[in-house]
């Protein structure tokens, strides 16, 4: 069959992957080595992901903030562990102006900055440096922040909303006057992500604890939400860290407490990213492009006006009126009455994932009729209703797209993931090219044989599994 998207999944996943993204109008390379620039589509999307997060992360009683893009290095050098985890990929500001030299701009030698700044890869330590300033009393506690923002991070082998040197996320900081509080906070935020993973992006998660040499650097304890892709492998999609007191100490972040003595503030940390839109593609999209969870697509509905014998006007008038019906019934519709042929709208359309799609040519219009389709059923779901029929069951079938593509995601998770009970069997297993998550006793990935496989097939340790934490995930990764 011919498709949209080639090469297929099934004959190049990755390649596939690239050219998804273009089809689908989402984003482009940037002029700048490893970034990319997000187009007006892509970018509609992460700003109603981002506005759901928003509202449920304020829910908890975090308060947002902005803090500085330049870090100063000395920040880092506070606090060692966390240095180390982030100086491979630091991108560092070393001049403060250009000159122009035989006749190119180039960094002014006499410009050179005696301490240089770090591009902010997170940013644990400038809001440490803050709350050892905010915080003086139990009073001022607990203190949740957070802050939507971009970063940097030098990456050698960018892949678009995946891995880019430079993407958008939310951190969230937040300082307790207990360990108790503040691991529960962490657990709380890591239950939130998984959560929102579900409502909202339809994608199932493996929720776990990261294995002592996968943690988030300075952290005592990392939450993580691993989504398996389409082809088996594993995306870290959000984090929660519960960072002891590593970083009060470091900042001096204390508080005066109810007797009367000084202690150290226990902090956690928290993020996701955009690299969450690069799961959400992967997880539901097919050859022909793009399929997007209602909850997050930026046109729920497209209306495509198919014209025949000189009757564009008319059936654009009644493409609009289908438009504003749907509006008032809070629906994202749009009318797309361009001049372009019925058949290439319905291609562009697909390929962005619209929900439902509606198609009305003139004996649709003639009857007050519509023939909708669901984008993740394709031909067998489409049908022919009333109009008034559609606009009073439009939400009611948006809301069965939603809940029918999480429950075919984790129906495909479920034949993915393997109970391994020998190292022998994993290779067996990887040899023979199987896909998706092996489940193993953690103290089996602590031997020389383990570290071996790991080289061999790219796989490593995703996370403890939550129901009993003497296993351990492992799977090839992104």
């Amino acid at each position: 069959m011919k498709t949209a998207i080639t090469p297929t999944r099934a004959e190049n996943f990755s390649e596939w992957y690239q050219n998804l993204i273009t089809a689908a109008d989402l984003a482009e390379n940037a002029p700048v080595r490893g970034c990319m620039t997000v187009k007006p589509y892509g970018w509609a999307i992460w700003e109603l992901m981002r506005a759901e997060m928003d509202r449920r992360i304020k829910a908890t009683g975090v308060q947002n903030a902005n803090f500085p893009l330049l870090i100063p290095i000395d920040f880092f050098n506070r606090e060692a562990q966390h240095v180390a985890g982030f100086a491979k990929e630091a991108a560092v500001v070393t001049h403060y102006r250009l000159k122009m030299i035989d006749g190119n701009l180039q960094p002014d030698s006499e410009s050179k900055l005696t301490d240089p700044y770090i591009i902010r890869p997170t940013s644990e330590t400038i809001i440490g440096d803050a709350m050892s300033r905010w915080v003086q009393s139990y009073r001022d506690l607990p203190m949740k922040l957070n802050q939507w923002v971009n970063v940097m991070r030098w990456e050698m082998r960018p892949r678009m909303f995946l891995r880019t040197s430079e993407f958008n996320w939310q951190e969230g900081h937040n300082a307790f006057a207990t360990h108790a509080e503040a691991n529960a906070d962490a657990r709380r935020m890591h239950k939130l992500y998984a959560d929102y993973m579900r409502d909202v992006l339809a994608i199932p998660v493996i929720m776990g604890e990261k294995t002592p040499e996968e943690r988030f650097a300075g952290a005592d304890h990392t939450y993580t939400t691993e989504q398996i892709m389409q082809d088996g492998k594993a995306l870290q999609a959000g984090t929660s860290h519960d960072l002891g007191q590593h970083f009060s100490k470091s900042f001096g972040i204390q508080y005066l407490g109810t007797d009367g003595q000084l202690h150290h503030a226990w902090t956690t940390s928290w993020g996701t990213s955009t690299r969450m839109m690069g799961g959400l593609f992967m997880t539901h999209s097919d050859d022909d492009g793009l399929i997007l969870p209602p909850a997050v697509a930026p046109h729920q509905v497209v209306i495509i006006p198919i014209a025949r014998d000189g009757n564009e006007d008319a059936l654009n008038e009644y493409a609009e009126k289908i438009a504003s019906k749907l509006r008032a019934a809070d629906i994202r519709v749009l009318a797309d009455t361009s001049d372009m042929r019925g058949a290439d709208k319905m291609w562009k359309w697909i390929k962005r994932g619209v929900p439902l799609r509606v198609e009305i040519g003139g004996r649709e219009m003639d009857a007050s009729q519509v023939t909708v389709t669901r984008r993740d059923l394709g031909k067998s779901s489409k049908q022919t209703l009333d109009l008034d029929v559609f606009v009073a069951d439009v939400r009611s079938m948006l809301d069965s797209m939603q809940h029918d593509m999480y429950n075919a995601a984790a129906a495909r998770n479920e034949t993915m993931i393997h109970n391994i009970d020998a190292l022998a069997d994993l290779r067996a297993a990887l040899d023979a090219g199987q896909i998706g998550f092996f489940r193993l006793k953690y103290e089996q990935t602590l031997s020389p044989e383990f570290e071996g496989l790991m080289d061999e097939f790219k796989i490593s340790r995703r996370c403890l599994d939550d129901a009993d934490p003497t296993y351990v995930f492992v799977a090839k990764s992104y």
